[in-house]
């Protein structure tokens, strides 16, 4: 049975989750610092992005995603273990992007994340991005 404590770890790792979909959809990519620890290390080589620091994968996402005119995330299916004030996630997003010719790329990948419990709330430490389909439609 769940305790308290894993139930508000979950549903807080759960909003958070949410936030980073949220900031990277909106291009409010300061609102990451409150997702991700400030010497997190962060791995979106698998869909042919870079592996960086926070400051540097915030710098990318801000050079490459205004390339598409449209996109967003949905993430799901969250695999949440919480070990007292650590836990790792691995979950679902379908993340479809549409290209300024209108044509739409459909990206299917999985979060792999660690995460810590800090005075300030759960962050993710390192992020692995692992590809699971692509899809032209």
């Amino acid at each position: 049975m769940l305790t308290i404590e894993e139930i508000s770890a979950r549903l807080e790792i759960q909003q958070i989750l949410t936030e980073y979909s949220t900031a990277v959809d909106s291009q409010q990519f300061e609102d990451l610092d409150r997702v991700f620890t400030a010497d997190a290390r962060i791995d979106y080589s698998a869909t042919g992005g870079i592996v960086g620091d926070l400051a540097e994968v915030k710098a990318w996402l801000a050079q490459v995603l205004p390339a598409f005119s449209a996109y967003c995330h949905l993430v799901g299916n969250h695999d949440i273990r919480v070990d007292g004030d650590a836990a790792t996630t691995r979950s679902l997003c379908l993340n479809p992007m549409q290209t300024p010719d209108n044509s739409t790329f459909l990206l299917g990948l999985w979060y792999s994340d660690t995460w810590i419990l800090t005075d300030d709330g759960w962050r993710i430490t390192t992020r692995t991005l692992e590809r699971c389909f692509d899809k032209l439609i």
